[in-house]
């Protein structure tokens, strides 16, 4: 049986930071800790897999949103859990609650905003932006 698209969906990731998590390797500052960029990338993770599932064959989401603060620093080693909730559908746009905590305290927190696409208008769309660009 296949679930509807409703809020209150949620889903749960989880890592163990390594050095290619840390910003010191990313770029994104000089020190040995879970990167920003790196946590927005899992908040994201988090956000598609409570929904993507239950969008067809032809359907996924795409990242318009995300308004980010990064609370506190997690070192390597150190567990990581991300939290999405669906709490808001507005035609094609979902809005997401995304949380995340180390094993000591809440490091993150994001409202995060997805849209819904079709696969294949996507794809063209693309294309006809190659062309266009190529012109």
């Amino acid at each position: 049986m296949r679930m509807e698209l409703k809020t209150g969906l949620v889903a749960e990731k989880e890592i163990v930071v390594e050095d290619k998590h840390v910003a010191s390797h990313l770029g994104s500052g000089g020190v040995p800790v879970y990167a920003t960029p790196t946590m927005v990338l899992h908040m994201e993770e988090a956000s598609r897999q409570a929904v993507d599932h239950l969008l067809g064959p032809d359907g996924a989401t795409v990242g318009a949103y995300i308004a980010v603060k990064h609370l506190a620093p997690t070192p390597k080693g150190m567990r990581v859990r991300i939290r999405a909730e669906l709490i808001n559908i507005d035609g094609r746009m979902l809005t997401f609650k995304v949380e995340a905590w180390d094993e000591v305290e809440k490091v993150g927190e994001a409202e995060h905003v997805r849209a819904i696409i079709s696969m294949a208008k996507f794809a063209e769309r693309l294309e006809k932006k190659k062309r266009a660009a190529s012109a």
